[in-house]
C-alpha cells in the first residue's frame, strides 16, 4: 500500500475544498491521479458523516438504503470467492465474509485502506485488502465467482468499458457481477437534496466530465458521466449479459440525507442504477 499523498486544503466540511469547478475531458491517468489524492484527504470527513450509516460490517448498496441481506443480488455467497470493487472502509467486504464468502477488497485510495485496515482489526474479521486501479486489476483470469462494487469507483473511472473488461476477465465464465452506481437521471439537475431545485441545468447527453482544481489549477476531483444507454453497451462490450437494471425507490422510513439523495428527492426521481449481470459461458 502506498503512502497517502500531502493532504489536499480542506474546507470548514472537513472535505477537500475546490478552487474552481469546469466541465472538460479528463482522461485515465488524471481521473485516476485527481481521485486518488481527493479519497486519501477526504476519507476522515466522509467517513466521519456516512460510517455510521454505512456499518463496519454491512452491505448498503445506495443512499436509498438497499442492503444486500434483503435484497440477495449476489445470491448465496458461502464458499465463493469474491471481489469487492471500490471497498472504501470495507464494510460490505466484512459482511460478506461473515456470509461465508472468500473475500478480497481492493480500492484506489491508501487513505480509505488504511481505515480499512484499522476496522478488520476492531472487528476481528481479517481479508486481504489491496490498492490498485480499476483499470489494471492484479489478479488472474477467472480468479473469482462474484464481483461487486457499491458505488465503489466506476462513476470516476475515465474508460469505464476498460474497467468492465478487466471485471470480466477476472470472473469465471457464468460468474455474477452487481454494481450500484449514479443513476444518470442526476446529471442534469442540480446537486440537491431539495426537490425545489429539481430543474433541469445541463444535458443530460452531455458526457464531459465534471472537474474540479484546487487554487494553483491542478485536478482534484473528477466524475464522469454515462447514460443508461451507455451503461447497457459497456456492459455488453465487456463480454457480461445484462440480467437486470434495478432502480432503487427510497425506502419507507429511512430518514437520512446522502449528498443530493433525501427521502424527499427520492420519493421523485431516481438516484441509483443497479447493474446486475453474469460473464458470458
Amino acid at each position: 500500500m502506498s503512502e497517502v499523498p500531502s493532504s489536499l486544503p480542506l474546507g470548514s466540511d472537513g472535505y477537500p475544498s475546490a478552487g474552481g469547478v469546469a466541465r472538460r475531458p479528463a482522461g485515465p491517468e488524471e481521473s485516476a491521479r485527481a481521485n486518488r489524492r481527493w479519497w486519501d484527504a477526504a476519507a476522515p470527513a466522509y467517513l466521519a458523516e456516512h460510517g455510521a450509516d454505512l456499518g463496519d460490517a454491512d452491505f448498503l448498496w445506495c443512499p436509498e438504503g438497499v442492503r444486500e441481506a434483503d435484497a440477495h443480488l449476489l445470491g448465496d455467497v458461502a464458499g465463493r470467492r469474491v471481489l469487492e470493487i471500490g471497498c472504501g472502509s470495507a464494510p460490505c467486504a466484512r459482511w460478506l465474509r461473515t456470509a461465508g464468502a472468500d473475500v478480497v477488497a481492493f480500492d484506489l485510495s491508501a487513505g480509505m485502506l488504511r481505515r480499512a485496515a484499522e476496522l478488520n482489526r476492531t472487528t476481528g474479521i481479517a481479508l486481504p485488502l489491496v490498492q490498485a486501479d480499476a483499470g489494471a486489476l492484479p489478479f488472474a483470469d477467472g480468479a473469482f465467482d462474484v464481483a461487486c462494487s457499491a458505488f465503489g469507483g466506476l462513476p470516476f473511472v475515465a474508460d469505464v468499458e476498460g474497467a468492465l473488461r478487466e471485471v470480466a476477465r477476472v470472473l469465471r465464465p457464468g460468474g455474477r457481477f452487481v454494481a450500484s452506481v449514479n443513476h444518470p437521471m442526476r446529471w442534469p439537475f442540480p446537486d440537491s437534496p431539495d426537490p425545489e431545485d429539481l430543474r433541469i441545468v445541463s444535458s443530460y447527453f452531455d458526457r464531459t466530465p465534471y472537474v474540479e482544481t484546487d487554487g494553483d489549477g491542478r485536478t482534484v476531483y473528477v466524475e464522469h458521466h454515462r447514460t443508461v444507454g451507455d451503461w447497457v453497451r459497456a456492459v455488453v462490450g465487456a463480454g457480461l449479459v445484462l440480467e437486470d437494471l434495478v432502480e432503487p425507490e427510497w425506502t419507507p422510513g429511512r430518514t437520512q440525507d446522502w449528498g443530493q439523495w433525501s427521502p424527499a428527492r427520492g420519493a421523485l426521481v431516481p438516484g441509483t442504477l443497479i447493474i446486475v449481470a453474469e460473464r458470458r459461458p
